[in-house]
C-alpha cells in the first residue's frame, strides 16, 4: 500500500533528496568515503555550501547585501539570537501561536516586549491584522504560518521598523520580495531538509547595532565571516538542502511550487468545506495556511474522531493526526507532496462518510 506522508516536521521529502543523501552516505562526490565522514573544509564538501548558498539566493531572488547562513540550533536557538543581535531596549511580537510565544518568552530577557496583537483567546484560529508597531521599537518579528494552528499570513508586510520573520514552514512554498524582512529564519525540516539545521537570511548592514556583548557562537557576523563554517556544520542535512534545492529549480523553482500549493490546499478545503463530517478550525479563509491544513469533526459527528483516524491510517493516510494541544486533524502539504496524495485523503474522507452517513 502506497504511504501518504503528511507529518508536521520532519515531513516529506523529494525522493531525489533522500536517493542522492543516501548514496552520498556511502560514497561523497566519487571520493569512495561517507559524507558523514569527509571534513566539512574538504574542497569536495565546500563546494556544496557555496553552491547550496548560492542557490537558495538564486531561488528566493535574494537581493545584493544579504547572506544565507546554515547553522545549527533550529529555529529555537534563533529564538534568543534575533533579540541578541538586534533588541538594543524595545521589541515588537505578533503573538500567533506557540513557537511565536516562546519567541517572546526569550525576548522578554533582553529588554521591553510589546505584543502588538494577538489571537490567542480563540485558540489562534485567525491571522491579527491591521495592528500598531511601536515605531521606537528595533524591530517587528512574525511568524509568517503557525502550523500547529493551521493560519499564515499571505504577504510580505511593508512596515517602517525592522521586519523579523521565522519563516519554518513556508519558505520556499510562495515568492517572497527579501527586500521587505531584515532577517528570516526557519527550522529546515519541512520544506528543506532533514532536522538538523537552521537557515538564515540577513540583511548584512543591519547588524552590530547593540552594544551588549553577543556570545561569539550567537553573533550573526561570526557565522557571516565563516561561512557558515565557524564551526563544524550539520554536514549531512546541508547536503540534502542542496539536493531539495536542485529539485525546486528542476520543478520551476518557486512560483511553480506556489501554483501548486494552491492548487492542494483547494482541493482539501473544499473538501473539508463540503463534507459534512468535518469543518475547518479556521475562521477566516484568507487566512487559512497552504502548508498545513487544519480541521475537526463537525458537531454531531465527534464521536467519529478516533474512528476516522485508524481508518485513514488504514488507508495509508500518515502523520494527520492533529497537534496534541489542540486535538483533530491536520495534514501538511508541503512543496514534496504530490497532488496525488491530497486526492487520496480527499477520497478516504468521502468514503468515511458514505460508511457513516446513508
Amino acid at each position: 500500500m502506497k504511504k501518504h506522508n503528511f507529518y508536521a516536521g520532519p515531513s516529506i521529502l523529494p525522493e531525489d533528496t533522500i536517493k542522492n543523501t543516501a548514496e552520498a552516505l556511502h560514497d561523497f562526490a566519487g571520493m569512495g568515503l561517507s559524507l558523514m565522514e569527509v571534513s566539512h573544509r574538504s574542497k569536495e564538501f565546500v563546494a556544496v555550501m557555496d553552491e547550496a548558498q548560492a542557490l537558495f539566493k538564486e531561488l528566493l531572488n535574494i537581493p545584493e547585501g544579504y547572506e544565507v547562513l546554515f547553522l545549527g540550533g533550529g529555529a529555537s536557538t534563533q529564538f534568543a539570537m534575533v533579540p541578541f543581535n538586534y533588541m538594543q531596549n524595545k521589541s515588537a511580537y505578533l503573538n500567533t501561536g506557540a513557537w511565536a510565544n516562546k519567541a517572546i518568552k526569550e525576548a522578554k530577557g533582553f529588554g521591553e516586549v510589546v505584543e502588538v496583537a494577538s489571537s490567542a483567546e480563540t485558540t489562534y484560529n485567525y491571522y491579527p491584522k491591521n495592528f500598531d508597531i511601536p515605531e521606537d521599537a528595533d524591530y517587528l518579528h512574525i511568524t509568517t504560518n503557525n502550523t500547529i494552528y493551521g493560519t499564515e499570513i499571505h504577504e510580505d508586510l511593508d512596515i517602517n521598523i525592522p521586519l523579523i520573520a521565522d519563516m519554518s514552514s513556508d519558505i520556499f512554498s510562495r515568492p517572497i520580495d527579501i527586500s521587505k524582512y531584515t532577517l528570516i529564519y526557519g527550522g529546515a525540516q519541512k520544506n528543506l531538509a532533514p532536522s538538523g539545521i537552521a537557515f538564515v537570511i540577513v540583511k548584512v548592514d543591519s547588524l552590530g547595532k547593540v552594544d551588549r556583548y553577543i556570545p561569539t557562537m550567537l553573533d550573526y557576523k561570526t557565522h557571516i565571516k565563516g561561512g557558515s563554517m565557524f564551526n563544524t556544520p550539520p554536514v549531512v542535512p546541508i547536503y540534502a538542502a542542496l539536493q531539495t534545492l536542485k529539485w525546486l529549480k528542476a520543478q520551476g523553482g518557486v512560483e511553480a511550487m506556489y501554483k501548486r500549493n494552491v492548487e492542494k490546499a483547494a482541493i482539501l478545503y473544499h473538501e473539508i468545506d463540503n463534507n459534512p463530517m468535518f469543518k475547518g478550525t479556521v475562521v477566516n479563509k484568507e487566512d487559512r495556511s497552504l502548508m498545513n491544513i487544519c480541521w475537526i469533526m463537525e458537531e454531531g459527528y465527534e464521536q467519529y474522531e478516533k474512528e476516522f483516524l485508524d481508518f485513514a491510517t488504514e488507508k495509508g493516510m500518515i502523520g494527520i493526526k492533529g497537534h496534541r494541544s489542540v486535538g483533530g486533524f491536520r495534514a501538511s502539504t508541503y512543496n514534496a507532496l504530490p497532488k496525488s496524495s491530497v486526492e487520496a485523503l480527499v477520497a478516504c474522507m468521502q468514503e468515511f462518510k458514505a460508511l457513516k452517513i446513508s
